[in-house]
């Protein structure tokens, strides 16, 4: 089972013919209002690919809170533990350009008061995957970590964006992931290149830096692996390295090997990449199979 701690939005997606730049305005033909957030997004994409999720977040008492939720609950995601906050629901306004980059604005909101005592006991154990991200308090997700790892669960941390998280979390978790600008803040933190063996070196956890059309580099105790970008038609790049998370996630929780995981989270972040949106563009258990074995 996968235990999801995280954020949860409302995006507000702006298709643009070009991102703006310092002190620009850029007008578009159109608004999409879709769920997001990296916690939801993530714990979605490991219900999408087959995995038991049980997710504890926070939103809003507003009119956006149902709609940032939608996705969850399709997905078959536990929400019990999400709570209702008296502060708006989490709001991301994304700006996408025809090629698919994109700059991402965030208002937290209740987001920040997502509480680690919402994850009890009894749901983490050796059976359970903690799955979580840098977009909550990060005090509460560094609790979070220690519990969990006290409890012999397997903890996926996604460092995004790059905030400061305490050292000796860091250094309980299982697989750190994070991209290059991520893992580069984190190693000048440290005092270490931001590439994956030099943080691997420097943690002693699995760490895997996604790359974009780069591809994947991991390092683990088992030594090192390169991933090659998996070759689509990029449309849109958002929540492509949470379905990827996601998709580790699950993989890993379902017994397969890190290499075999990665392979399987490198697809589906590409398949992810191929169409617009949020949670909407993130692929389900059979599309990856396909990919991945066509």
């Amino acid at each position: 089972m996968i235990v999801g701690f995280g954020s949860v939005n409302l995006d507000l997606i702006f298709p643009l013919p070009a991102l703006p730049q310092r002190g620009q305005t850029v007008l578009g033909r159109a608004m999409q209002a879709a769920p997001g957030g990296k916690g939801a997004n993530q714990a979605v994409a490991a219900a999408r690919d087959g995995a038991r999720v049980v997710f504890a977040g926070a939103v809003g008492a507003d009119a956006l809170a149902d709609q940032a939720l939608a996705t969850l609950r399709d997905a078959g995601v536990e929400l019990s533990r999400v709570v209702t906050a008296d502060i708006s629901t989490g709001c991301a306004a994304i700006c996408v350009d025809p090629a698919g980059h994109n700059q991402i604005a965030v208002a937290s909101g209740a987001n920040l008061l997502a509480h680690s005592d919402q994850v009890e006991d009894a749901l983490l154990d050796d059976r359970t995957t903690l799955l979580v991200q840098a977009e909550t308090d990060p005090g509460e997700t560094a609790a979070l970590i220690r519990r969990a790892r006290a409890a012999g669960a397997r903890v996926v941390l996604n460092l995004a964006p790059a905030a400061p998280l305490a050292e000796d979390a860091l250094r309980q978790v299982d697989v750190l992931v994070v991209n290059e600008d991520e893992g580069a803040a984190l190693g000048g933190r440290l005092g270490v290149g931001g590439d994956a063996a030099s943080l691997h070196a420097a943690l002693g956890v699995a760490v895997v830096v996604t790359m974009g059309e780069q591809g994947v580099a991991a390092a683990t105790a088992a030594g090192k692996l390169r991933l090659p970008a998996h070759q689509v038609t990029v449309i849109d790049t958002t929540a492509a390295g949470d379905c990827f998370t996601g998709v580790l996630a699950a993989a890993l929780d379902r017994g397969e090997e890190m290499a075999a995981a990665l392979r399987r989270a490198n697809v589906a972040a590409a398949l992810c990449c191929t169409r617009a949106g949020s949670q909407d563009s993130l692929p389900g258990r059979r599309e990856i199979d396909a990919a991945l074995h066509g």
